[in-house]
């Protein structure tokens, strides 16, 4: 279980992350939503110890995540994927290897530099990018795919961590409304059959609602609502987003998210 007891992040002056409890259990797809600046990104930075705590703890069982260092530090945050916006992949690379440089935070450092990988490691790499529908763009380059595919690469790599926690900080924005829908199909899939917790930032509502279990409102850097997704009334996003609510849902992506894909409509049938 990973629970934050009372964190904090300042940045100078600035508060961005303020008195944050929460406790996620083993297996959940959580939706963080708020405006931009609200603290989002912040806090999954902290999780995964790319930022260190102002104030407070954070800890996945027996572990003190904030006290980790050096190896065990490396451990977590292989244990912990990050998936980012920006997709974070070596362009001029080929799709496979991309996946198995997954494999850095636990195999050694220079053989993955070296591009010596295992036959173990290539196979489970075409596996994952058989699970997202990528194998046959394999040996691509990976600046030649689209932005939906690159981020589906990064979830693969992700993969390839074993981990037991994925965080995805705005995974979707970037993308339009078809890909933004096959990416989180695949995040929610891997929730539900490798029973991997994931915890990720949405900028809309639309998402969080289509997608995920439980979701939390950050505003300000507080959380301001924690529940499912058909707790969230018109006070309660007025609250997240103030008067940007408009901007918090976008009816075309909500259209497409809903029931268009084969993936989709076998997950709304598992319900």
């Amino acid at each position: 279980m990973l629970e934050l007891k009372k964190v904090t992040k300042t940045f100078g002056d600035t508060i961005a992350v303020n008195n944050v409890s929460l406790t996620f259990a083993p297996g959940q797809m959580v939706g963080i939503i708020g405006r931009s600046g609200a603290g989002k990104s912040t806090l999954l930075r902290l999780i995964n110890r790319l930022a260190g705590v102002s104030e407070g703890r954070i800890s996945f069982g027996d572990t003190d995540v904030g006290a980790l260092e050096g190896k065990a530090l490396r451990a977590w945050r292989a244990r912990c994927a990050m998936i980012f916006q920006q997709f974070n992949l070596v362009n001029r690379l080929d799709v496979l290897t991309n996946v198995m440089i997954g494999r850095i935070g636990t195999a050694a450092t220079l053989p993955v530099m070296l591009k010596r990988f295992p036959a173990e490691d290539r196979a489970n790499a075409a596996m994952a990018l058989d699970r997202l529908d990528l194998l046959s763009q394999a040996l691509q380059r990976a600046d030649t795919l689209s932005g939906g595919q690159q981020q589906r690469v990064a979830i693969a790599r992700a993969l390839m961590q074993k981990p037991s926690l994925i965080l995805a900080d705005e995974p979707i924005a970037s993308l339009d409304p078809r890909n933004a829908r096959l990416v989180m199909d695949a995040l929610r899939t891997i929730n539900r059959q490798d029973k991997i917790t994931v915890i990720t930032n949405l900028h809309t509502l639309d998402a969080a609602r289509a997608y995920c279990d439980r979701v939390v409102g950050m505003a300000h850097g507080h959380v301001v609502f924690d529940g499912t997704p058909s707790q969230l009334t018109s006070s309660v996003i007025q609250e997240i987003y103030g008067d940007d609510t408009e901007t918090a849902v976008d009816e075309n992506l909500t259209s497409t998210m809903t029931g268009t894909s084969p993936a989709g409509r076998q997950m709304e049938a598992a319900h």
